[in-house]
């Protein structure tokens, strides 16, 4: 026979209201209580209705995670991301969606509010270049839909994750300029993402720093793709003075970089370095292996979800969290040639 909540709330000696209470993972339930229904749960091998979990709660339990990738629809950022908020779901009982809503389209607003009407997901996470699309902020609030962020570039009020990836460029930059290299190079990525921007502003920051003037000539427009990164490098190994070393904004560029520099006979890093951004699994298997700033996707992905999942427990303790950057130094950088 299938274990009913009252069995549960019997087995560990309280009301079933109080079950209930710790099925939807509300505040006002004693941790030692809490506890012991989960051990009469496990016990018995309690497996709750979703449809009656979300009524009794009057809520969906579901997280949807948004995103816009138009430019790069297979990135492995955005992937990892996604494991991450499934991870932080599945801790706590909650389905997840995914949903991609492309800020170029004319019914970007229309489809956001199918996607609320149709699906009443309990909050949203939201990754970049969205976090801080001022439309679907505004629609979130007016819906009365909570949202966590990855990445938001506006921080004041806001729920999630974020790395300083300003400070996290300039230091990849530094790693160059040890190495005894002066001409650097940056590939930028799409010109709307804060990313973009953050690390930009590292690069231009470690340049200024050593004393060097910044050449408009090695600072290339990119597109996080690894097709733009082949272009950008394209480019730049066709000046009179080719840079001897050279900065991508993501991993998928910086591929494209070397794999460009083969076009142009270059050998990475003898004849030119190579770096990126993300440390996604691609970057461990090229060869050389690539230079680059660890960025954990994942984790800030499971750490955004946790932060809205808190909110809407009524705990009352989302916050926007600080995560460190660490540089992953491999095979593709060396000393100036």
């Amino acid at each position: 026979m299938r274990v009913r909540l009252e069995d549960v709330a019997r087995k560990a000696g309280v009301s079933p209201k109080t079950v209930s209470r710790v099925l939807n993972d509300e505040a006002n339930v004693t941790d030692t209580t809490r506890e012991r229904v989960r051990a009469a749960m496990e016990e018995m091998d309690y497996r709750p209705h979703p449809s009656a979990r979300s009524l009794a709660g009057n809520r969906s339990f579901l997280v949807a995670m948004l995103y816009d990738n138009n430019d790069n629809p297979a990135s492995t950022y955005l992937a990892e991301i996604q494991d991450g908020v499934l991870e932080a779901c599945d801790a706590h009982r909650y389905s997840m969606m995914v949903r991609p809503l492309r800020m170029r389209d004319g019914d970007f607003i229309r489809r956001l509010d199918a996607l609320i009407s149709d699906h009443h997901p309990d909050g949203v996470v939201l990754t970049p270049p969205i976090t801080d699309y001022a439309p679907l902020l505004k629609r979130l609030r007016e819906a009365n839909v909570p949202y966590a962020s990855v990445s938001p570039v506006r921080q004041a009020k806001t729920l999630g994750v974020r790395m300083d990836e300003q400070q996290a460029a300039r230091a990849i930059v530094e790693h160059l300029l040890a190495l005894g290299h002066r001409r650097i190079a940056h590939v930028i990525g799409i010109a709307n993402h804060g990313a973009s921007r953050w690390r930009l502003a590292g690069y231009r920051e470690a340049m200024a720093a050593a004393g060097l003037d910044e050449d408009p000539a090695l600072v290339v427009q990119g597109a996080f793709t690894f097709a733009s990164g082949v272009e950008a490098a394209r480019h730049l190994f066709s000046l009179p003075d080719r840079p001897t070393a050279v900065f991508a904004a993501n991993d998928d560029m910086a591929t494209g970089v070397m794999w460009a520099a083969g076009e142009y006979g270059l050998k990475v890093p003898h004849d030119v370095s190579v770096c990126g951004f993300d440390d996604t699994p691609l970057s461990r298997q090229l060869w050389p292996a690539l230079t680059t700033v660890q960025q954990p996707s994942r984790e800030m992905g499971k750490i955004a979800a946790e932060q809205l999942l808190s909110e809407l427990r009524g705990h009352g303790t989302g916050k926007l969290v600080q995560i460190p950057f660490s540089l992953q130094i491999r095979g593709s950088t060396a000393a100036a040639p």
